[in-house]
């Protein structure tokens, strides 16, 4: 790293400190005026506070944090296989924002929705559900007596996040850093429009109300309704979803926590092939969990769509590593598609086991249990140079249609090791490819199979 990028390195963990200590000292001074103060007192203290914290926040996201802060955050809840100093700088991401006040919410609310959350909701709780990087979601029920989940998008976060993402020099540094022999300019534009569109809650409502008619009915997928008439470019509003989260999941009966692992992996890949689309954030946070099986989904933002072209090159490669187990072939598709440059002088069997690792859960017809060290080593794949394939990583590129979707290799299977899933994928996978269309193989999948049926017939 040259003397430049780490002064830079160490100014943005400056920032991250000082907002922290910042905040810090903030509550205690609020703590101490509260002492025998009158309760009205106290919440004034408390919502001025709430108040220069998202302001701090907005200041963060815009002069340091920006684009590097929500890329920092899709891999934030890897706690495996990242190198330490960037597992350190990501550790700084992995809470929620602050929230910002009530008052500042409601403002928000009265520009979008033209007036009060009051008046415009029948109920309006003004204190959050949730917090996270550039909203916070709200509990509030409409006049037609609709229990929803309305998230309301900080103040002038939309217009920071743009424009620190206009900083392309930093991004290429960075992804220069990690990927060595990757060409950052395609990834970089891709990550740039997505992380724009999720800006957009307009774009948000779009991808969700796709994956909500998809899935109506579905005996174990469940996607909230958008609430047109109290959405906007920075206000969405859906109906309000119920079930436990991650974190509780992870104690549940093992039958249970398989179930939830069948679950999110039928969603996750079912929508390449079944709406050419993928919600691009597995993050544990984004999932309400039934002990049934049942599992409802959340947060759209992040959506790539894909053309049937991009979607028939998944399959190439499927059908070349998993199903005909040519390599050869494999490294055909590869080098056309600009993974690797043409005539690349890499051993086969170097390139075979490098990429057969991302095929290891579907490469034979067996039950295979994701572990934490499975996916450390995923993520030892992306990031680690120094190891028996430093010399596929220094030439291989990643295709900006690929830049999300490798945040199942990332994310879902680092949520897998928690669970402890195992389970037959190649089978689930041949039920969900196209291609091979293959029969139930499990109770979870006989009863989608019924579902598809009947909504076929309908």
């Amino acid at each position: 790293m040259s003397p430049v990028g780490s002064a830079d390195r160490a100014r943005r963990t400056a920032a991250l400190a000082k907002v922290g200590a910042s905040r810090g000292a903030d509550l205690a001074a609020v703590k101490v005026r509260g002492v025998g103060a009158s309760s009205e007192r106290k919440a004034q203290l408390q919502s001025e506070f709430e108040l220069r914290t998202a302001e701090q926040v907005a200041e963060t996201l815009g002069g340091m944090k920006g684009a590097l802060m929500k890329l920092g955050q899709m891999a934030s809840y890897l706690d495996q296989g990242l190198p330490e100093p960037v597992r350190e700088a990501l550790a700084e991401l992995q809470s929620d924002a602050p929230p910002m006040s009530a008052e500042l919410a409601a403002g928000v609310v009265r520009a979008e929705l033209g007036g009060e959350p009051e008046a415009v909701f029948a109920e309006w709780d003004p204190h959050p559900m949730a917090a996270a990087s550039i909203g916070q979601v709200h509990r509030a029920v409409t006049h037609d007596g609709v229990e929803v989940a309305v998230k309301v998008q900080y103040p002038g976060v939309d217009t920071a996040v743009a424009s620190d993402l206009e900083n392309t020099d930093l991004l290429f540094s960075v992804m220069g850093m990690l990927f060595p022999g990757l060409d950052p300019r395609p990834v970089v534009e891709e990550l740039r429009e997505r992380l724009v569109e999720e800006l957009d809650y307009r774009n948000e409502a779009v991808n969700q109300r796709l994956f909500a008619e998809a899935y109506r009915g579905h005996p174990f997928v469940a996607v909230p309704d958008v609430v047109d008439a109290h959405s906007t470019g920075r206000v969405l509003t859906t109906t309000l979803a119920h079930g436990a989260p991650f974190s509780e999941v992870v104690g549940w009966d093992d039958d249970q926590r398989q179930l939830a692992a069948e679950c999110l992996y039928r969603f996750a890949f079912g929508g390449i092939y079944r709406l050419g689309a993928f919600n691009g954030d597995p993050h544990p946070g984004n999932y309400l969990f039934g002990a049934d099986g049942r599992v409802t989904f959340l947060d759209f933002g992040l959506c790539k769509r894909f053309t049937a072209d991009e979607v028939v090159v998944f399959e190439e490669m499927i059908q070349a590593m998993v199903l005909d187990r040519d390599v050869p072939a494999f490294r055909k598709v590869v080098e056309r598609v600009g993974i690797l440059p043409a005539g690349v002088d890499l051993p086969v069997d170097v390139l075979e086991d490098y990429f057969n690792h991302f095929y290891e859960l579907v490469l034979e017809d067996q039950v295979v249990e994701v572990t934490p060290e499975y996916s450390s080593a995923s993520v030892r794949r992306f990031f680690d140079l120094g190891g028996p394939y430093a010399d596929v990583m220094k030439k291989a590129n990643l295709p900006a249609s690929m830049v999300i979707i490798q945040r199942i290799n990332l994310g879902l299977y680092a949520l897998f090791g928690d669970l402890g899933a195992r389970a037959n994928w190649r089978r689930i996978s041949e039920e969900i490819w196209p291609f091979t269309d293959g029969p139930p193989s499990t109770p979870m999948g006989e009863e989608i199979a019924a579902w598809e049926r009947a909504t076929r017939r309908a």
